[in-house]
Parts: structure tokens; C-alpha cells; sequence
């Protein structure tokens, strides 16, 4: 049976477009996905990014899911400690009763590098020489190298972030102590301190599917284990990782019973892809992710993401450094999927066998909205008779 596919949306922005049509084009996108075939349609959460409207994952679907009727909704991931627990319980149970069935909830730790107890940031640690940065090949996948952090960790504007996103002067409960809540609210099993059992209505008995999502083999992937969940990989933001992930997971798994407990692993890798008729056409299409990933990792926040033409520019010498800019989007370059449907279903095989994922699942970001349809709906095709 071939490895389902499904569909990772960052409801991004076009350069030139509005935050109306991002959401008209992720909902086609969800109908669309549903038609091709996709066994998932999910929605990514991001905050203070021009570029990305996707800062609630629960409103996006919500706003969406009526196009669509038989495709699973979820997120990949919610941000636990940007809200309690009780309201990601409660808002993907509204979804359940909505649309019963087919919602996934997946969860995730905030992204970014632990701070010290006054809130401040590490040192940066030094530029990867040339051989770390050009990393390895593993069973065929690429698996690259750090990128340089001093860009991200030095912005003052990465520094700020925390005093808006995270949830004020709250002191948060361990990312297990999370998801055992979730497990337990869900089962209605929960008991306060004081041994005063609450149950959430809706909430309580929701069909939901529980996912982790984690990009190292750290805290998550071994939540995810120890508690027979499903896991997520990240290969499309932190490629470095996506091997370490895979195999901490799986060695952490213990089978759980219950309603969200698995006998055996499962796991989905996320993947960046764009395919088009071509390999010449899709790397045309592919043009403006190089600048869009730059934006992201000096701190400025996604920027509307550019045209093949806009993104000549702002890689010309006027705008773009040579060894600074290409050292921080390199790893992200060299670990996409671009080209024609057998080009990009041939490098999903080896990202498949490499980590062992049950699913893949797939992103793809286009300045023009029908190209990325045609993308998915080609990937598809080529996929469904592999």
C-alpha cells in the first residue's frame, strides 16, 4: 500500500495579495487536497510574521473546513505554551462536533533556544565551519549541517518576541504534564490538586486524534514515545534533526492502550516540495524561497513571499550577501523537493525509507496560487501509481 500523502498549510501570503485571499486560497487548497487525494489536510501556527496568516490554527479550519467532507482537519503543531491546554481541548472538540471524526489535534513545544531565568537569550555559538555546515548523506538523504544562529539570536526584534506570544508571567506546566492533561481531559478523567474532578463539555469523549510534533530527539519525541502517541518529524524546518527525531521516538515508544494509544510507532515526516511539468519550471516556480527563508532567520518575521521576478531582485548583489545570505538558507535549500512529479516522488522515497515514516507529509509555497494547486495535484498522480 503506498505511503499516504497529506497536505502541511502555512496560509502564506502572496506578495501583492491580502490576508482575504490567503484564506480563500487555503480553503481551496483544503477542497482541492480532499480531491487529489490527500488522506490530511493541516494547518501550521505562526505569530508576528507578515508573510503568514496562520496564527490560529483552530480559526483557519474552521473557516476552511466546510469545503471539504471526508479529509482529516488538523494542526501541525499548536504551540503549547501559547495558550492552556483546556482552550486547545475545547476549541478542536468544537471541531469534532462540527465535524465528527476527522479532526487531528497536534501539539508542539514553542520554537525557539531556552532562555536563562531573567528571559535572556544564549550567546550564539560560533559560524559551523564549511564541513559542518555541508553535513551528510544518509541512505540518500541529504541531512545537512547547522546554520549559522548569530543573525537570529542578536535581533533585537527575536528578543522581544516573547513578551507578546507566550502567556504572561504564567508558569508553565512540563511539556508531559501538558499532554497528560490533553489525555486526561479528553478521557474526562481529569482531577484538580484537591482531587476535584472537571470534566470539558465539548471536550470530554471528543473523537480526536493526538499527534506530537518535534524537530530533535529531545523532550517531544520521547512524550510521544513514552506515551504510545503519534509523532511528527520536521525535516522541512530543522532537516538537521529529522533522523535523531525518528529514532528517539521509536526507541522511547512503549504501546499504550486508550483511545489515543498506539500498539506500535507512527510516525509522519514533514517534507518542502514544489513540482511542476518541469524540473526547469518548478525551480522557477521554487525562486522566491531562498529570500522567504532568509527573512524568517534573521528575525525580520516571513515576508510576503515573492514572485520568481521579486525574488531575482532581492537575491541580487544590491540586497543579498553571498556567503552570509547563503549560509542561512543553505541547508534549507539543498533538503527541498523541486522538479517534476517523478524528480520529487523519487526524493519522498528516500526521505520515506530513510526515517521509516508511515506518512508524509507535504508543503508547498508558490507565489501563484494555481501553481501550487497543480503542484499537489501532480505530486498525487505520480504518488498514487508508485
Amino acid at each position: 500500500m503506498s505511503t499516504p500523502l497529506a497536505v502541511l498549510d502555512l496560509t502564506p501570503v502572496p506578495s501583492g495579495s491580502t490576508v482575504a485571499q490567503a484564506l480563500a486560497n487555503s480553503a481551496d487548497l483544503a477542497e482541492s487536497a480532499e480531491r487529489f487525494g490527500y488522506a490530511r489536510y493541516w494547518v501550521a501556527e505562526h505569530h508576528l510574521n507578515p508573510g503568514v496568516v496562520g496564527v490560529s490554527p483552530a480559526v483557519v479550519l474552521a473557516l476552511v473546513a466546510g469545503r471539504t467532507q471526508r479529509i482529516r482537519l488538523g494542526a501541525a503543531a499548536l504551540q503549547t505554551g501559547h495558550r492552556t491546554v483546556l482552550s486547545a481541548v475545547e476549541d478542536f472538540a468544537l471541531l469534532d462536533a462540527v465535524h465528527p471524526g476527522r479532526i487531528d489535534l497536534g501539539i508542539g513545544r514553542p520554537g525557539g533556544p531556552p532562555r536563562g531565568p531573567d528571559g535572556s537569550l544564549p550567546a550564539p555559538p560560533p559560524p559551523p565551519t564549511p564541513e559542518q555546515a555541508e553535513g551528510t548523506v544518509v541512505d540518500g538523504l541529504r541531512i545537512p549541517g547547522p546554520f549559522p544562529l548569530g543573525p537570529l539570536l542578536t535581533s533585537p526584534r527575536f528578543a522581544a518576541i516573547p513578551e507578546l506570544v507566550p502567556v504572561p508571567a504564567a508558569d508553565a506546566p512540563s511539556f508531559g504534564e501538558q499532554v497528560d492533561t490533553i489525555l486526561d481531559l479528553l478521557a474526562g478523567t481529569w482531577k484538580s490538586s484537591t482531587g476535584v474532578p472537571l470534566q470539558v463539555h465539548p471536550g470530554t469523549g471528543a473523537d480526536l486524534q493526538l499527534w506530537l510534533f518535534g524537530s530533535t530527539g529531545g523532550t517531544t519525541a520521547a512524550v510521544a514515545g513514552e506515551r504510545g502517541l503519534r509523532f511528527g518529524a520536521n525535516y522541512h524546518v530543522a532537516p538537521q534533526g529529522v533522523l535523531d527525531a525518528a529514532r528517539a521516538y521509536r526507541a522511547a515508544f512503549r504501546p499504550a492502550d486508550g483511545p489515543h494509544g498506539l500498539a506500535q510507532p507512527h510516525l509522519t515526516v514533514s517534507a518542502d516540495v514544489v513540482v511542476a511539468e518541469t524540473d526547469q519550471e518548478a525551480a522557477h516556480l521554487a525562486a522566491g524561497y531562498g529570500p522567504w527563508v532568509r527573512s524568517i532567520r534573521t528575525a525580520a518575521g516571513a515576508i510576503p513571499y515573492p514572485s520568481p521576478s521579486e525574488a531575482a531582485e532581492l537575491t541580487s548583489p544590491d540586497h543579498w550577501t553571498d556567503d552570509d545570505d547563503d549560509a542561512l538558507v543553505r541547508d534549507r535549500l539543498a533538503t527541498r523537493f523541486v522538479g517534476s512529479a517523478t524528480t520529487v516522488a523519487d526524493g519522498l522515497e528516500r526521505l520515506r525509507d530513510a526515517t521509516g515514516a508511515d506518512e508524509l507529509l507535504i508543503t508547498t509555497t508558490t507565489h501563484d496560487h494555481a501553481a501550487r494547486i497543480r503542484s499537489y495535484e501532480l505530486l498525487a498522480a505520480e504518488w498514487g501509481d508508485r
